[in-house]
C-alpha cells in the first residue's frame, strides 16, 4: 500500500507518487480500475496492491484562491457600479445647475405651487374665504390669479428712453399721465439700471423684469391707489434722489432700498383706508391687530413676490446684508401710515439742525422722511399733471365713504361727497401737512427750495382763490 496526492489541471490529473517518487498523467474521465490498471502496468506493480489516494494539500489552496478571485472579481464589478453612479450623478448635478442658471427648475415649481395652494387652503379653512368685506386681491382663495411663478422671459417691449425723457425722469416736474404701463416698466428698469443699482446688489436683468411685472400685477386698478401712483412715487424718489445728491451722501444700498419702498409700498391696496379696515373689523385688522393694517399688509405682499426665486432681485446679496436690506424697506413702508405723520416729522425735527450723514439713526429717519414726501408729493408737479389726482383721490374717498353709510360705519367729513370739495379738501392739507414737512426738509437740501417748496405754495394759493370763487357763488 502507498499514498500519494492527486490535483486537476485542465481536462488532465497528475497522480503523485511517494516511494519511490514518480508522476503518472491521465485523463480525468479514467474509471478506478483504467487508473488502477494504469499504474500497475507502468510501476510493475503487483495488482493486488491496494491503491488509496489522497488529495494533495495544494488542492484546498487553490480552491481558496479561486473563491477569493471570484469574490474580488464581485467587489471590482461593485466598485465600478459604483464609480458609474457617482459619475452619472455629477454629470446630472452639472446639468440641474446649469437649468437652474437658465430659470427655475420644473421641480421647485410645482414645490412652490403647491405651498402656494397649501397657503390658500389654509387661509380659506381658517376665514372661510373673505372674511369681513375686505376685498383684498391678494387672498389665498384667489386659487392662483396672483403671485405665480413666470418662468418666460418678461415680455413687456423694451423702450429706448430718450435723452430727453431721461433728463425728464430726473425732475419732479415729469408728466406721469403720458405712459403706458409698458412704458412706466420699462422708466423704472431704466431708473434700477442708471442709478447702480443692478451691479451693486448683483442682479439678474431678467430677474429684475420679472419682479416689476409682479409689482405690476400687484397693484389694483383703484381709482387712486394703482400702479399709476406707484410710478409716480417711484419716480419723485428718483428724482429726489439725483436732486439732493443723495448718493454723494449715503449708501447704494440706502438707494436701494428708498427705490424698492417706493415701488412696493402701496401693494394690493383694496382702495379703502385704515380708518375703514378697522371700523369694519375686516380681515386685514384683525390679522394686523388695528396696528397699520395697510402698510403692514403691503409689507407682506412684497416679500411674497421676493419669496418667489425668479422674481428676488436680492438673491445674490448675503444673507445678513439682506435682513437689514427687509428690515429697512419694512420700516419706510410702515412710515406711510399718515397715523404716524406727527411722530415721524417730530423726530425728523430734532435731528435736522444736528443732521449727521454717518449717524444711522439720522439717516434712517430721514430715508423715513422722504419715502413720506414722495408718497403725498403730487402737489410739487404742475398743476395740469397734480390736479387729476385729486380727482382720482376724491373719487376713492366717495367710494369708501358710500360704503360707509351703507354699512353703518362712521364717515370721515373730508371724505364725505356731501361734504367736501376739492378746495377745502386740499387747502388744509397742504397747509398743515405738505408745506411744514417739505420746508423740514428744504433745512437740509436747500435745492428743493424753488423746484418743490415754491410749487407747494403757488398750489395753496390757487385753491384758496378755488374757495373764495366758492364761497362767492355759494353768497350768491
Amino acid at each position: 500500500m502507498f499514498s500519494g496526492g492527486w490535483r486537476c489541471i485542465g481536462r488532465q490529473t497528475t497522480l503523485n507518487i511517494r516511494l519511490p517518487f514518480f508522476q503518472v498523467v491521465f485523463s480525468r474521465h479514467c474509471s478506478p480500475c483504467d487508473i488502477k490498471e494504469l499504474l500497475c502496468s507502468s510501476s510493475n506493480i503487483p495488482r493486488s496492491v491496494t491503491f488509496q489516494l489522497q488529495p494533495s494539500p495544494s488542492l484546498k489552496e487553490d480552491m481558496f484562491q479561486n473563491v477569493l478571485s471570484q469574490v474580488a472579481e464581485q467587489f471590482s464589478r461593485a466598485f465600478r457600479i459604483n464609480e458609474l453612479k457617482t459619475e452619472v450623478t455629477n454629470r446630472l448635478a452639472m446639468l440641474e445647475k446649469r437649468v437652474e442658471l437658465e430659470g427655475l427648475k420644473v421641480v421647485e415649481i410645482e414645490k412652490c405651487k403647491n405651498d402656494l395652494k397649501k397657503l390658500r387652503d389654509e387661509m380659506t379653512s381658517r376665514g372661510g374665504g373673505r372674511v369681513g368685506n375686505c376685498p383684498c386681491k391678494y387672498n389665498f382663495s384667489d386659487d392662483g390669479k396672483k403671485l405665480n411663478p413666470r418662468r418666460d422671459v418678461p415680455s413687456y417691449p423694451k423702450y429706448t428712453l430718450s435723452q430727453e425723457t431721461i433728463e425728464a425722469l430726473k425732475k419732479p416736474t415729469f408728466d406721469v399721465w403720458h405712459w403706458e404701463h409698458n412704458e412706466m416698466l420699462s422708466c423704472l428698469e431704466y431708473m434700477y439700471h442708471d442709478l447702480g443699482l443692478v451691479k451693486e446688489f448683483n442682479m439678474n436683468p431678467i430677474t429684475l423684469k420679472r419682479w416689476l411685472l409682479g409689482i405690476q400685477e400687484n397693484y389694483r386698478s383703484n381709482p387712486f391707489h394703482n400702479f399709476r401712483h406707484c410710478f409716480c412715487v417711484s419716480q419723485m424718489m428718483y428724482g429726489m434722489i439725483n436732486l439732493c445728491n443723495l448718493p454723494e451722501k449715503m449708501t447704494l444700498t440706502d438707494m436701494g432700498i428708498l427705490m424698492t419702498a417706493a415701488v412696493c409700498h402701496d401693494l394690493d391696496h383694496p382702495g379703502y383706508n385704515n380708518t375703514y379696515q378697522i371700523n369694519a373689523r375686516t380681515e386685514l385688522a384683525v390679522r394686523y391687530n388695528d396696528i397699520s393694517p395697510l402698510e403692514n399688509h403691503h409689507c407682506a405682499v412684497a416679500f411674497q413676490i421676493l419669496s418667489l426665486p425668479e422674481c428676488n432681485i436680492f438673491a445674490n446679496v448675503e444673507l445678513e446684508a439682506y435682513k437689514q436690506i427687509r428690515q429697512a424697506i419694512i420700516t419706510l413702508i410702515l412710515a406711510t401710515d399718515m397715523a404716524r405723520h406727527g411722530e415721524i416729522l417730530d423726530s425728523f425735527k430734532h435731528k435736522v439742525d444736528s443732521f449727521d450723514f454717518t449717524n444711522e439713526e439720522h439717516v434712517t429717519c430721514l430715508k423715513m422722511v422722504l419715502i413720506k414726501c414722495c408718497d403725498i408729493s403730487n402737489e410739487v408737479r404742475p398743476t395740469e399733471v397734480a390736479e387729476p389726482w385729486v380727482d382720482c383721490l376724491l373719487e376713492e374717498y366717495f367710494m369708501q365713504s358710500d360704503r360707509e353709510k351703507t354699512e353703518g360705519l362712521p364717515v370721515a367729513p373730508f371724505m364725505d361727497r356731501d361734504k367736501v370739495t376739492k378746495p377745502t379738501a386740499q387747502i388744509g392739507f397742504i397747509k398743515f401737512v405738505l408745506i411744514p414737512m417739505f420746508e423740514t426738509v428744504l433745512k437740509l437740501f436747500p435745492q428743493i427750495e424753488e423746484i418743490m417748496v415754491q410749487p407747494l405754495r403757488d398750489s395753496r394759493d390757487h385753491y384758496e382763490e378755488l374757495k373764495q370763487i366758492d364761497d362767492a357763488m355759494t353768497e350768491v
